[in-house]
């Protein structure tokens, strides 16, 4: 494992695993019984994803729950009994460490193993991709709690038809896995066993695709999803995204399609 996650101060709650010869970091939030996140648990999580952003070796990471009944009951209500603040630092890349980690343009899968409750399911909705085990469930307690899911207000309708996201914000309707594949918020749902093979088969199938090709996608999506198709052309096309002048400028772009329908083999993406 290289220096940079070997983390003096990493606590036993995040464990982190180097796979995929150097290119998958393999993130597991492991706090028994329910993977709640307190606020150092969530800093130490945006220092690993950060890390992960910054490591040129690295291109996807996996994120899941230690054990098989929860993926993550969200904010820990234990450490907000003791005084922690909802407003607490909860480090860069806000609550569960990436979803709002500046200059990220690595993609994020969810290895979703049990319960995805209040933040936890807020995790998920943040990440580019989702694999669910089929015992899996999803859910968004807060508004019977008196508070909002601020996050998934936000997120949950953007990715839902409004009838569905209003249920599970207004109501507090429980997805299981079967509903979260019918309604697309997962992209595979598999045996409990299988989950992290199917994850690390989808990060394989990242990995296949050219590195800036990949972090041009994300960059032009972050920075025109909430523009009009027209703003979002010319966007794109004014220069001002870095790494998509640098993918249009690379001797990947120059190479791959020059390769489309030989028998020269896939390319070996150089990331320049």
């Amino acid at each position: 494992m290289r220096s940079s996650f070997e983390r003096t101060t990493m606590p036993d709650a995040v464990h982190t695993t180097i796979t995929g010869d150097g290119t998958i970091l393999e993130v597991v939030l492991d706090r028994p019984k329910a993977n709640a996140i307190d606020a150092a648990t969530s800093r130490e999580m945006s220092h690993v994803f950060a890390d992960f952003r910054d490591d040129p070796t690295l291109r996807v990471a996996i994120l899941t729950g230690g054990g098989d009944r929860f993926f993550s009951a969200g904010w820990d209500l234990h450490a907000a009994a003791d005084g922690e603040a909802f407003e607490a630092d909860y480090g860069e890349g806000g609550f569960g460490g990436f979803g709002d980690l500046p200059n990220r343009t690595k993609p994020v899968i969810c290895a979703v193993n049990g319960m995805a409750v209040g933040g936890g399911f807020e995790i998920a909705m943040a990440a580019e991709f989702v694999v669910a085990a089929e015992h899996a469930r999803f859910w968004l307690p807060e508004a019977g709690l008196g508070i909002i899911p601020d996050a998934g207000a936000i997120r949950l309708p953007r990715q839902l038809p409004p009838v569905i996201a209003n249920e599970i914000l207004y109501a507090g309707r429980r997805l299981d896995a079967d509903d979260a594949l019918r309604w697309g918020l997962v992209n595979a749902m598999v045996p409990g066993d299988q989950l992290m093979e199917a994850a690390r088969e989808l990060a394989n199938r990242i990995l296949a695709s050219a590195p800036l090709a990949v972090g041009a996608i994300m960059e032009i999506d972050r920075s025109t999803s909430h523009r009009s198709l027209d703003d979002a052309f010319t966007s794109m096309r004014s220069g001002d995204l870095s790494i998509y002048q640098q993918m249009l400028a690379s001797e990947d772009a120059a190479d791959g399609p020059g390769r489309f329908g030989t028998d020269d083999g896939p390319p070996r993406w150089k990331g320049r």
